[in-house]
């Protein structure tokens, strides 16, 4: 891609990192990303992320960040602690396109905690 150096395409990342976990982009910032980045380093995990828009039947959405593992292991080990919703690119992307939304059952509802990730008070409604 122009004017991307370095930067691996979402096509590339979903087949190379497929077990994936997504986590809202608002709690992965801050102190909270260089807790995630320690964690990463500590155990010599391979990490992708990339974004996701999540969308609900009441057209509520949120911009999640997916946490991209090139194997079941290590998605489950950053997911045992730091929670979030386990995403299959395959199956989640509405109609399996790559840049596709993820199209949500249920109620929304924010979340503001997830493992020791917590939203930084700022942006808290």
């Amino acid at each position: 891609m122009p004017g991307r150096r370095n930067t691996l395409s979402a096509t590339t990342i979903d087949k190379g990192w497929p077990h994936q976990v997504a986590l809202p982009d608002d709690i992965c910032i801050e102190e909270n990303l260089t807790m995630i980045f320690q964690f990463l380093k500590d155990r010599g995990l391979d990490c992708r992320t990339r974004h996701v828009q999540a969308i609900w039947p009441d057209r509520r959405y949120q911009h999640m960040r997916l946490h991209c593992f090139p194997d079941r292991a290590s998605v489950e080990a950053f997911q045992a602690v730091f929670g979030g919703e386990f995403f299959d690119p395959s199956r989640d992307r509405e109609g399996g396109k790559v840049r596709g939304p993820w199209r949500r059952h249920g109620a929304w509802a924010r979340l503001l905690e997830s493992g020791p990730l917590k939203v930084p008070k700022i942006l808290r409604d």
